[in-house]
């Protein structure tokens, strides 16, 4: 039983009975439950993060990550030069709670970086760019706005460092299954008697497009039945930051693997997943427009694509060695006999969350890729 945003479904339906194939790509079903203008997911009004929303983010647990980030910004902001203007630019700011941590920790640390750094946001959403600026109200005279094009448009960017917290787990992907041994993209039909979403394996028969081009490269033996993610979305964005970069950095937070371990034998159902009230589904068909909807990321394929766009591999480690890099251990606090509710101690909680193998630390990765 379908329980999504009802206009959000019936457009859905609308546009699979315009299909001559009477079915659109798993692709563009998911590009409509998240990104639809009127009804999709992170277009709405809904919460989305945090105890009242579907999931959490490691920006969203205490100030630490917002902190080291910035402690990391400013350890790499002299590579650019003493005294040089330093652009920080953030992808998809959701609340814009992680860019006031890190202007709040760059002003505190340095006041004369902060004074040299323009803040730019890429933002989609009209909702969380008004709701950034909101959070950003201290820091507005150093804060502009951008769509990703206009962001493009005004390349080569100099002394920049770009950085997106969980944005390419969000893109909308195509679903592959193995087939008697070929690969079959999935697709999502309307069954009417039913009232529900189903799904219709085609054939690729293009050896040389993306997604055949896409699954050569990745040099693993699928088993038949397996089924896997492809986010050409992801390479598409890594490619365009690479063109619009002269000189700097892109940071890439988020949780996924390197492609043996995302297509091994163990993962035959692939790793979409649907999120809702902090509860994990794998019905994603069950409410569209009231669910996330993610896959884990290929960072295998990102460090690849940023290779042929010019951005060398810097590092890419698992999100609690970069927090062990940057310092997380000496933001701890002596809170030995103090309050368990005091602001000590909730930031020591904080960083041991951060810090835990079965939380955030392992499954979410840092890469680090620059452009001299």
């Amino acid at each position: 039983m379908i329980q999504g945003n009802p206009q959000l479904v019936r457009s859905i339906v609308e546009q699979i009975r315009r299909s001559p194939d009477q079915a659109i790509s798993f692709h563009d079903y998911m590009e409509q439950c998240l990104y639809h203008p009127e009804y999709g997911y992170y277009m709405s009004d809904r919460t989305k993060i945090g105890r009242e929303g579907d999931f959490y983010t490691s920006s969203s647990i205490g100030t630490i990550m917002g902190e080291v980030l910035a402690r990391y910004i400013a350890s790499q902001a002299a590579y650019f030069g003493p005294g040089a203007a330093l652009r920080v630019v953030e992808w998809g700011g959701g609340t814009g709670r992680l860019a006031r941590l890190i202007l709040d920790e760059l002003k505190r640390l340095d006041t004369d970086l902060y004074e040299r750094t323009a803040y730019i946001s890429v933002e989609k959403s009209e909702r969380h760019r008004a709701m950034q600026q909101d959070a950003l109200t201290e820091h507005k005279e150093r804060v502009q706005w951008m769509t990703d094009e206009q962001w493009r448009s005004q390349g080569p960017w100099e002394n920049v460092i770009i950085f997106s917290n969980e944005l390419l787990d969000a893109f909308p992907v195509h679903r592959i299954q193995w087939i008697g041994g070929r690969p079959y993209e999935l697709y999502v039909e309307w069954d009417e008697s039913g009232q529900a979403f189903a799904e219709q394996p085609f054939r690729l028969v293009e050896e040389d497009e993306p997604l055949g081009t896409y699954l050569h490269a990745q040099e693993v033996d699928f088993q038949e039945g397996q089924q896997l993610e492809v986010n050409l979305h992801a390479l598409d964005w890594i490619r365009s930051i690479g063109a619009a970069v002269g000189r700097g950095q892109l940071i890439t937070v988020d949780y996924g693997d390197q492609a043996e371990e995302l297509y091994a034998e163990h993962r035959m159902k692939g790793t979409i997943i649907g999120y809702r009230s902090h509860m994990a589904s794998e019905q994603f068909y069950s409410a569209p427009g009231w669910q996330d909807i993610t896959s884990h990321v290929n960072f295998t394929a990102l460090i690849r694509a940023g290779v042929h766009a010019g951005l060398r591999l810097k590092s890419c480690t698992t999100q609690k060695q970069f927090l062990l890099e940057n310092g997380i251990l000496q933001m701890l606090q002596d809170a030995m006999g103090a309050d368990p509710f005091s602001e000590a101690a909730r930031r020591n909680r904080s960083i041991r969350q951060l810090l835990l193998s079965d939380q955030m630390s392992e499954l979410f990765k840092v890469l680090v890729q620059e452009k001299r």
